[in-house]
């Protein structure tokens, strides 16, 4: 199945979903060799940019590895929006811009922002349209079912979307209330993919390629985003992109397999970030490499309280001298 966002064509169906605090360079260049075919940023605020702050600037930096590769922005005033857009068309070299409509975040939402949007399909179909007609990028979207279980109201907000010129559509199968608990509500989606003529990309409760399988038969998406299923476990994009792209269902990564993935993707933030930074970001990631293993939560906790990279290698050959690798 292939996809296209407009003159874009994404070699596989496996999208990499936005993450606060995760998704930035380092993590997207070292996703992307396990069968990315399109990676977003974190969610960068509009008015950020438009203020000139650097921080907020720093979430514009892509390199050719990361490519193709969107840019995701969050707001609630066309008027900073337009201003950011053409902020980052001048300094930024990316591929997609995406427009987060679906953050459940209260310091967002309250701005009237990301998932609030979809208490007001009009309004937010008029903002769209701009954003699209201001954007030299295809444009993309990503919203929930819905603000709570009461307003599910997905099917009217996609065709608004499309109808205001987006060129693909993600869709958490969750509502705004539900935040990431509870079960996604695929079954929900049955059926819109055969009301819009542009790519659907699902989300919501990735954690193996069974999952990803039953979200393209329930709803037969173009591609599948995953997000914090992926988190220590990469391995997972390249089991979904070859199913998808062979039937052939691929084993689980070994214990080695993680340990290196776990030593990969160290080097590349520390790399990025510095040893100081990068090493307290890992004290809550590099756990996730190591779930579903013998001794999880002694390796857990001990790689919670790290503080330099010498530690962190202590502790992984510690358990390949354990486990005899």
């Amino acid at each position: 199945m292939l996809v296209k966002i407009k003159d874009l064509e994404l070699k596989g169906n496996v999208i990499l979903g936005p993450m606060a605090g995760v998704t930035n360079l380092a993590y997207r260049d070292f996703m992307k060799p396990f069968g990315v075919a399109l990676s977003y940023s974190e969610m960068i605020s509009d008015c950020g940019i438009s203020y000139g702050n650097k921080r907020t600037y720093d979430y514009l930096e892509t390199s050719d590895i990361d490519r193709p590769v969107g840019l995701q922005l969050f707001g609630f005033d066309i008027k900073n929006t337009a201003k950011a857009i053409e902020i980052i068309q001048k300094e930024a070299t990316y591929d997609v811009l995406d427009i987060n409509l679906g953050c459940p975040v209260p310091k967002v939402v309250k701005t009237g922002a990301g998932s609030a949007w979809l208490k007001d399909p009009e309004a937010l179909e008029k903002y769209m349209t701009e954003v699209c007609r201001l954007s030299e990028k295809p444009v993309t979207a990503k919203i929930r079912l819905g603000w709570d279980e009461d307003s599910i109201n997905f099917e009217e907000v996609a065709l608004r979307l499309e109808k205001a010129g987006i060129a693909a559509l993600a869709i958490h199968s969750r509502t705004r209330s539900q935040f990431y608990a509870g079960n996604a509500s695929h079954e929900l989606l049955r059926g819109l993919k055969e009301k819009l003529h542009i790519p659907l990309i699902v989300s919501g409760d990735v954690f193996s390629l069974e999952d990803a399988i039953k979200i393209k038969e329930i709803t037969n998406c173009d591609a599948i985003m995953v997000a914090r299923g992926g988190i220590g476990n990469p391995y997972l994009i390249t089991q979904i992109d070859h199913y998808f792209k062979t039937g052939e269902r691929l084993p689980n990564p070994s214990l080695a397999d993680q340990l290196s993935y776990a030593r990969q993707y160290r080097d590349k933030l520390i790399e990025f970030e510095g040893e100081e930074r990068a090493v307290k970001e890992l004290r809550s990631i590099l756990p996730h490499f190591l779930k579903g293993f013998a001794g999880y939560k002694k390796y857990r906790l001990a790689l919670t309280t790290v503080n330099r990279k010498e530690q962190i290698e202590a502790i992984l050959r510690g358990i390949e001298v354990q486990e005899g690798i």
